[in-house]
């Protein structure tokens, strides 16, 4: 279940990229986490003269890291490489996948991907495992792949129009393949133990060799979605669950949007929603990979003159409760009256909690003025 340290590392990995019409980026974060698990992948440009597809995943492992190492190195060329994904031996210059070709070549690369990582996994005695979440991004279609409890979403139109869904033992299906697999759900875990039912490696869990690799207590299969790409589509959402712990797909989507009004800055954005989930109680380790498509949300002056506003209001109210105390005091405290506290204009989807990097700077500075004011007055004396 993981240990957690006393207090977070909250250092930031990041990544941003653009190509074929699209931007991303990445945060990660150790948080509470005695160790990081999480991976990712991020290409713009794919194998085989598909200059014009990208491929974007996000990796969470458990009980260690090498699984999620592994696949965020390996698991794109399992994908692309398999005879399924090409359709034939050798594919010509004008080589395009089809719908079926894709969505086979997911699901074969997952699989041999858990296939091949076993020996060399149970040689080294390696009892890790990772959930898997990507995306295949063709001119004409996003094709999600997912394997575990980390998830994606499309945001179009404002609104989550598509997200994967967590495989979790405690859903009926799932249940039912453990149990037929000779396991049993206990304190919603796969024999009391491991919180999710699919993912790749986690090999003591797939060892009842009688039945096939996708009938075991812990299943590698991914469920795989083709979504046509629309003029309407905003960005794409990729995380572990670190950030569906403490927010649903509806206020991550419409953080976001609220943050894209703000800043054309991609990276500021991903390391938002990390330090805002943190902030919300996230103890996981935390990665998010953002993909803008063609109608994301715009840097809006109406926008901006809003969130102006709201500053200007948190420093009245942060500066009404530290006069209310008498002293100097700290940001836990103001944001602990703060959340009690009707506050209008607050980011949709993060709350207040989104502000605590702007109330922090107020309070310090706040003391520090006091401060200066009480040396002061001492020299008077």
């Amino acid at each position: 279940m993981g240990a957690f340290l006393d207090k977070p590392k909250m250092e930031k990995e990041n990544e941003v990229g653009c190509g074929n019409g699209l931007r991303f980026a990445l945060c990660s974060m150790q948080g509470w986490r005695v160790e990081m698990e999480d991976a990712h992948t991020a290409v713009i440009g794919l194998p085989f003269g598909l200059k014009d597809w990208s491929f974007f995943a996000v990796y969470d492992g458990h009980a260690g890291s090498k699984v999620a190492k592994y696949c965020a190195k390996n698991l794109l060329d399992e994908i692309t490489s398999n005879k399924e994904f090409k359709g034939c031996d050798k594919p010509g210059p004008t080589f395009q996948p089809t719908e079926d070709n894709v969505k086979m070549g997911l699901r074969t690369g997952f699989l041999n991907i858990d296939k091949k990582m076993r020996d060399i996994l149970t040689r080294e005695n390696d009892k890790s495992g990772s959930t898997a979440v990507g995306t295949i991004i063709s001119p004409k279609h996003i094709f999600f792949a997912n394997c575990g409890d980390s998830r994606a979403l499309l945001s179009r139109k404002g609104t989550v129009c598509f997200s994967t869904e967590d495989h979790k033992p405690s859903k009926q299906n799932e249940k039912n393949r453990i149990e037929k697999a000779g396991g049993t759900v206990m304190i919603q875990r796969v024999n009391g133990s491991l919180a999710v039912s699919r993912a790749l490696g986690d090999y003591e869990y797939k060892s009842n060799f009688g039945m096939g690799s996708t009938e075991q207590l812990v299943s590698p299969e991914p469920d795989i979605k083709v979504i046509p790409r629309q003029p309407d589509d905003e960005f794409i959402v990729l995380a572990c669950d670190g950030i569906w712990d403490v927010m649903s797909n509806e206020e991550v989507c419409r953080f976001i949007r609220s943050r894209l009004e703000l800043t054309d800055n991609l990276k500021e954005v991903c390391n938002m929603v990390v330090d805002t989930c943190l902030c919300k109680g996230s103890r996981d380790n935390m990665s998010i990979i953002i993909v803008t498509l063609e109608n994301a949300p715009k840097v809006s002056q109406q926008a901006l003159s809003k969130e102006a506003e709201l500053d200007q209001a948190l420093e009245a109210k942060t500066k009404e409760i530290m006069d209310s105390f008498g002293e100097r005091v700290g940001i836990d405290l103001v944001m602990h009256v703060m959340t009690t506290t009707d506050i209008e204009g607050l980011p949709p989807g993060g709350g207040i909690q989104a502000k605590k990097s702007t109330i922090e700077a107020i309070v310090n500075r706040l003391n520090s003025d006091q401060k200066q004011d009480e040396e002061a007055s001492d020299d008077a004396w």
